[in-house]
């Protein structure tokens, strides 16, 4: 927790303009308050976009239109390479390759487009992979593994709910996803909200339809157990390869998902992939602390899924089974 902590206080910075000017406005009304705080986020975010963040990235001396061709200056505006000394001197990757616990991160392989899970169970995890699962273009460069190049898993699912799902065997399973961005929002009135709704919609983990699609999976899974387990022994014991491979498909497994998905205030604007104050960072801890500590309130999440299919999804603003984002 505290490695957490002191990464995310490394590369956030703590503007003092900022923080003056917050306390001073705060008994200003809402509207004029929501003007200031979009400006200093702006101010923030030209400051990340200009100057990088502290162990994290820093601008290229040489725009990328003027790189070498081939090279990772050409096709990227910052430089990583803070990022993974910051994580080597934070991260135990031995305590991770320990398989105490398991460790997935997903990332995209530039050459064939495919998604690609880098496993404690597979692979020994290093700086590299976690660096791999947030390359995202044309900010980062990809990150070269084995001969290979990747870049952040987002270009194809921001949140892969699926890779913990469908994990083998089958287990009861209470999942809690976390989404950063809103699929759902109001129509845009202007070209900054637009910016803002089309990334929502681009960076969010189609949370829903992703669910529904797992939903009509594991309601197949449980109809084609309670099948078999009708059928006579010899026949549902028999070693073809067709019966077997029935058997390894089926399951009766409940699945709990929890949604917690932030929702971004008005100011935030834009840019707000790419602000790092630490007010900002201190606002989102806060969000995320008080929605997971509502969300663990709830009994129900902990009880098996009583739906026909095996699949509850809680939305946190509701907790009811089965509830719209």
């Amino acid at each position: 927790m505290q490695a957490l902590r002191s990464f995310w206080e490394l590369i956030t910075k703590r503007s003092e303009y900022r923080m003056n000017w917050l306390s001073a406005f705060q008994a200003i009304p809402q509207a004029n308050m929501d003007f200031i705080h979009t400006w200093l986020n702006q101010i923030s975010a030209n400051e990340a976009l200009f100057t990088g963040a502290p162990g994290f990235f820093t601008p290229r001396s040489v725009p990328p239109f003027m790189g070498l061709p081939g090279t990772e200056h050409a096709l990227s505006f910052y430089d990583t390479s803070l990022l993974r000394s910051t994580l080597e001197r934070l991260v135990d990757f031995d305590r991770i390759n320990s398989g105490q616990m398991r460790f997935s991160v997903g990332a995209v392989q530039v050459s064939s487009g495919n998604f690609v899970y880098f496993d404690n169970t597979t692979h020994t995890i290093d700086a590299r992979h976690v660096m791999a699962s947030g390359a995202l273009p044309p900010g980062f460069p990809a990150v070269e593994i084995d001969g290979e190049y990747y870049w952040d898993g987002g270009v194809v699912s921001n949140t892969p709910l699926r890779w913990v799902l469908d994990s083998s065997p089958a287990q009861d399973t209470l999942a809690f996803q976390v989404d950063l961005w809103s699929a759902s929002g109001d129509y845009p009135t202007d070209l900054i909200s637009q910016e803002i709704r089309l990334k929502d919609i681009r960076f969010s983990s189609r949370t829903r339809y992703g669910t529904d699609q797992f939903r009509n999976k594991q309601g197949l899974r449980r109809a084609l157990y309670h099948v078999l387990q009708e059928l006579p022994d010899e026949v549902r014991n028999s070693q073809s390869p067709d019966m077997q491979r029935l058997l390894e498909a089926a399951n009766d497994k409940s699945y709990n998902i929890v949604q917690l998905i932030y929702r971004a205030k008005n100011y935030e604007g834009d840019s707000k992939d790419y602000e790092f104050s630490r007010s900002t960072m201190e606002e989102h801890w806060a969000a995320g602390y008080n929605d997971a500590k509502e969300a663990l309130a709830h009994q129900q999440i902990f009880e098996l899924s009583k739906q026909p299919d095996g699949v509850s999804t809680f939305d946190l603003h509701t907790l009811n089974p089965e509830s719209k984002e």
